[in-house]
């Protein structure tokens, strides 16, 4: 079935509408069949018994046919520009060879003309086991200039003629046979984000339609300068903008934007937030303390298992990240970093203990700062984060792609892959959870991320389908320190922003298997969820946010 985009009314009058005759996923009522919808506000939610009494003819009334209802997912870290791009351009994630990816290569170079644009590339599976070449990339192009982004981000390859057109030898990163990290991957990624007039905003619709399609309300996108201008957040916040002009016609999820970008002291932290144009929830998100595990960049204690010697990239120092956590507490604004690797997450607490001593530990807390990814986290390390109240903004994919005998064995060893991604660790101790997908890096797809706490490739780290659930729905809102206290849960008073899904099964999972892992027996008295272990994916038949329709497809209420 197409994907089909509703068309909601202009009319800014409010509608009631009762949704009836399926399940809806309620604190207030966790045998819920029914739930009553008041302009852009949950009325009510009950059994159909009561349904049956309360509807009548001034009401809007939807058969769900056994659909379920929840609240909408918040995707807690997205490059939405990237997303678009990446899903417009040439697709490399399921190349299983580098002789595939410069087929493709080719291929687009008979197929069309100017640059060639591709992202996903994964070299850590493949037979030849390496990135092509720049020469490799001129042949297969046809001497075209190409940019292609490994499914990570933090490194590419380019062809040879785009190297030479900016002399990328020049700069620290060039690797000399058309790898890029680090500054030239800047260089090189700038010069292939030269858009025509329109294309830009055509990427942005693209990725924000396509997240409404899966069931996300809101999109925490996490910009900065080596991501992208303050140009293009403002163009990316103007959607809702245009909507508010369009008679408050919502088309699109929520954007909750971050802007990554240290700040020396109030004043420069003052002056950044001024430059960025819009406003913004903190100075967080991609702000890099290092890069990537699968780009050799990522901080470590010790080497790369498959690199000797190296034990990745440092941008920001102690001192900075202190500064940085302290002047945000100041403002009463959140604060935040990019961090993978052991030894950045080393960099972070150092800095979070002398941000304390700077302004006090309450003040710190209450910024309720956050670290993204955070992926290598020891026991102690762990602690700190709680102690100091950081919410961890984790991507589950990233477990599901590489936990497994895969990219991280390879360049960390057996030991320190197993230790990755302590989700069930992190929530034991008190450190807030909140999931998201770092798309482009892996795909837009909600419940792929709730099936991986599930799965955890390390047993002792899984956790409830639940606990996951709610970390990728209110924990989102939370984590974002969003003022309404109902936000991302169905119940009488909470905003009217869910999504509808088909289901094969509704089901309690947990992520024991030492016991029954599953129930379906009502007296548990827990909102029942979709079944994830039967290869039926839960499939969005509508998005609402604030009681606007921003997808549905077309078979469904009609």
């Amino acid at each position: 079935m197409p994907l089909a985009a509703s068309t909601p009314p202009a009319s800014s009058a409010r509608r009631v509408t009762l949704y009836r005759n399926g399940s809806v996923y309620s604190p207030a009522d966790p045998f819920a069949t029914a739930m009553l919808v008041d302009g852009g506000t949950v009325a009510w939610v009950g059994s159909e018994q009561a349904a049956t009494s309360i509807a009548d003819s001034t009401m809007d009334v939807v058969d769900l046919d056994g659909a379920l209802i929840t609240p909408g997912f918040v995707d807690s870290h997205i490059h939405i520009t990237e997303t678009g791009i990446a899903d417009q351009t040439l697709d490399l994630a399921g190349m299983a060879s580098l002789a595939e990816l410069l087929d493709a290569v080719a291929e687009a170079a008979r197929s069309g003309s100017g640059m060639i644009l591709g992202h996903g590339w994964d070299e850590s599976h493949w037979p030849e086991g390496r990135a092509p070449t720049g020469d490799e990339l001129d042949r297969a192009s046809g001497s075209r200039i190409v940019y292609l982004s490994r499914i990570d981000v933090h490194s590419a390859v380019v062809s040879g003629t785009l190297a030479a057109a900016l002399s990328l030898a020049e700069f620290d990163g060039w690797y000399g046979n058309g790898l890029v990290v680090r500054h030239a991957l800047f260089m090189a990624r700038e010069a292939s984000r030269t858009f025509r007039n329109g294309e830009r905003e055509h990427f942005q619709r693209c990725a924000l339609s396509r997240a409404a399609s899966r069931g996300y309300v809101a999109l925490t996108e996490m910009s900065a300068p080596h991501v992208g201008s303050p140009e293009d957040l403002q163009l990316l916040l103007a959607h809702d903008g245009e909507a508010e002009a369009n008679g408050g016609a919502l088309r699109y999820p929520k954007v909750l934007p971050y802007w990554g970008e240290a700040a020396v002291d109030v004043e420069d932290a003052r002056r950044i937030l001024n430059d960025v144009g819009v406003p913004v929830l903190g100075l967080a998100g991609d702000l890099n303390i290092d890069g990537s595990i699968g780009s050799h960049t990522a901080l470590l204690r010790e080497d790369y298992a498959d690199e000797p010697g190296q034990r990745g990239s440092l941008y920001l120092d102690a001192d900075l990240v202190a500064v940085h956590l302290a002047v945000t507490a100041e403002l009463g604004i959140q604060g935040g970093f990019h961090i993978i690797g052991d030894a950045a997450m080393d960099i972070a607490i150092e800095g979070l203990h002398k941000a304390a001593e700077r302004v006090g530990l309450d003040r710190l807390r209450s910024a309720r700062h956050r670290f993204e990814h955070v992926e290598m986290l020891t026991p102690e390390a762990i602690k700190q984060l709680s102690h100091f109240a950081v919410t961890g903004s984790v991507q589950p994919a990233f477990d599901a792609l590489w936990g497994t005998d895969n990219l991280y064995d390879l360049r960390l060893g057996a030991e320190r892959a197993r230790a990755m991604n302590p989700f069930a660790s992190m929530l034991a101790a008190g450190v807030p959870l909140a999931l998201g997908t770092d798309a482009p890096v892996t795909a837009l797809d909600p419940w792929a991320a709730v099936r991986a706490c599930l799965e955890h490739s390390n047993p002792k780290e899984r956790i409830s389908a639940r606990a996951a659930f709610l970390a990728h729905t209110r924990a989102g809102w939370r984590a974002v320190r969003d003022e309404d206290p109902l936000s991302g849960q169905l119940a009488p008073g909470a905003p009217a922003t869910f999504a509808v899904w088909e289901v094969e099964g509704l089901m309690v999972q947990t992520p024991d298997a030492r016991v029954q892992s599953w129930s379906t027996d009502p007296r548990a008295g827990t909102p029942l969820l979709p079944a994830l272990d039967n290869g039926q994916e839960p499939r969005c038949l509508q998005t609402v946010r604030d009681g606007h329709a921003l997808y549905k497809v077309e078979e469904f209420a009609s």
